[in-house]
C-alpha cells in the first residue's frame, strides 16, 4: 500500500477544528494501517500560527520545504478575510501539483484567490457562499452540500463537514471498516453523505416575528404527520391561505410548503438515525405517507434511498 502525504496548510485567524478534525481522522486510519499516511503541518516560513480562537499551532515545517504531498488540505477560518499574496502565490504553483486538493469551510476562498476553482463546482460555509460566488464568478458555487468533489478537487462546507470529507477520503482510500472504525472512535455517529443538506429546517429559516407563526413552525416541527396544507396551518395561524402563504414565506423566507418539506425529511431522517423501526412506519409518522412518497422525498434530496441513508449510519441496522 502506497504511503499518501497528507500536507495542512496553517496560517494565523485559521480554525483549529478545520485542521484538527480532518487530522484526527487520518491519523485515526494510520493507526489502523501504520505506513498508509504520512500527516505534516506547514505555514510561511514555519512559524506558529494564532487560531481564531486563540490557540498556538506549531507547525512541522516551513510550506517551501516540503515536496508536493499526495493531499494538500487548506483549512478555513477568519484569517481568510484578508487576503495573503505570498500564500496565494504559493497555492497558485503548488496546489495543481497535489494529486487531491481539498478545502475545509473557508478555505475554499484561498483555493479560488489562488484561481485553482476556475470552472470548478464547489462549496463552503452557508454564510460564505453569496461572497464567494460574487467574488469569484468562474466557480460554480453549490450553497447546499456538506462536501463537493470535482475531479481531484473537493471542497467541503463548515468546520465539521472537514470530518465528514475526510473520513470519505479514508474510505476511497483504504476502505469502508476503517472509515467506520474512526468515525466510531471521534463518536461521529452520522458518516453523512456529501449531498446533505448544510443545516436543518429550523437553521435554514428564520423564526417568524409574529407569534402566530411562530406557533405554527413549532406545531410543524412536532407533528410531522398532521395535516400540514397551507389551508390548515392558516387556520392554526387564523389567517386566509392567501395572507398566511405570503406573511410566512415573508417572515421566514421560505414558503409553508417547502418548509413543510424539510421538517418531515428531517424528522425521517432521525428516525432513521436512531431507531429500528420500518421504512412503512417511519413514513407515516413523518407525514409522507407511504414508503414510495418518502424515497422519493430522500432521493431528491440526498441522492440516496432511505434504506441507503440508514445503511450509512447504522450498517447493522434493519431495512424493514
Amino acid at each position: 500500500m502506497p504511503q499518501r502525504t497528507v500536507l495542512i496548510v496553517l496560517f494565523d485567524g485559521v480554525q483549529s477544528l478545520d485542521v484538527t478534525g480532518p487530522l484526527e481522522v487520518f491519523a485515526g486510519a494510520e493507526k489502523q494501517w501504520p505506513g498508509s499516511y504520512r500527516i505534516r503541518t506547514a505555514s510561511l516560513g514555519g512559524a506558529p500560527v494564532r487560531t481564531s480562537s486563540g490557540l498556538t499551532l506549531v507547525p512541522d515545517a516551513a510550506l517551501t520545504a516540503e515536496p508536493d504531498p499526495h493531499t494538500l488540505l487548506v483549512p478555513g477560518g477568519q484569517g481568510t478575510r484578508l487576503p495573503d499574496p505570498e500564500l496565494t502565490e504559493w497555492l497558485r504553483a503548488h496546489g495543481p501539483r497535489a494529486e487531491r486538493l481539498v478545502s475545509v469551510c473557508t478555505g475554499a476562498v484561498r483555493l479560488a484567490q489562488a484561481g485553482l476553482l476556475d470552472g470548478r463546482r464547489a462549496t463552503t460555509h452557508w454564510a460564505y457562499c453569496d461572497s464567494l460566488a460574487r467574488n469569484h464568478p468562474a466557480v460554480d458555487i453549490d450553497p447546499d452540500p456538506i462536501y463537493v468533489r470535482d475531479g481531484h478537487i473537493a471542497t467541503s462546507a463548515g468546520v465539521t463537514s472537514g470530518i465528514d470529507l475526510a473520513l470519505a477520503l479514508v474510505e476511497e482510500d483504504l476502505d469502508r471498516e476503517t472509515a467506520l472504525t474512526v468515525a466510531r472512535h471521534l463518536v461521529v455517529f452520522l458518516r453523512r453523505p456529501g449531498n446533505q443538506a448544510q443545516f436543518s429546517a429550523q437553521l435554514a429559516t428564520q423564526t417568524a416575528r409574529r407569534e402566530p407563526l411562530r406557533e405554527v413552525q413549532r406545531w410543524i416541527t412536532e407533528h410531522p404527520d398532521a395535516d400540514l396544507s397551507v389551508e390548515a396551518l392558516a387556520a392554526r395561524a387564523l389567517l386566509s391561505p392567501r395572507h398566511f402563504a405570503r406573511a410566512f414565506h415573508a417572515e421566514t423566507g421560505m414558503t409553508p410548503g417547502r418548509y413543510v418539506d424539510r421538517v418531515r425529511l428531517e424528522h425521517a431522517r432521525r428516525l432513521l438515525e436512531d431507531t429500528t423501526d420500518g421504512v412503512e412506519e417511519i413514513s407515516r409518522a413523518s407525514g409522507y405517507g407511504t414508503p414510495e412518497a418518502m424515497r422519493r422525498a430522500f432521493v431528491k434530496a440526498l441522492g440516496a434511498a432511505p434504506a441507503e441513508y440508514r445503511r450509512r449510519f447504522r450498517p447493522t441496522a434493519p431495512a424493514r
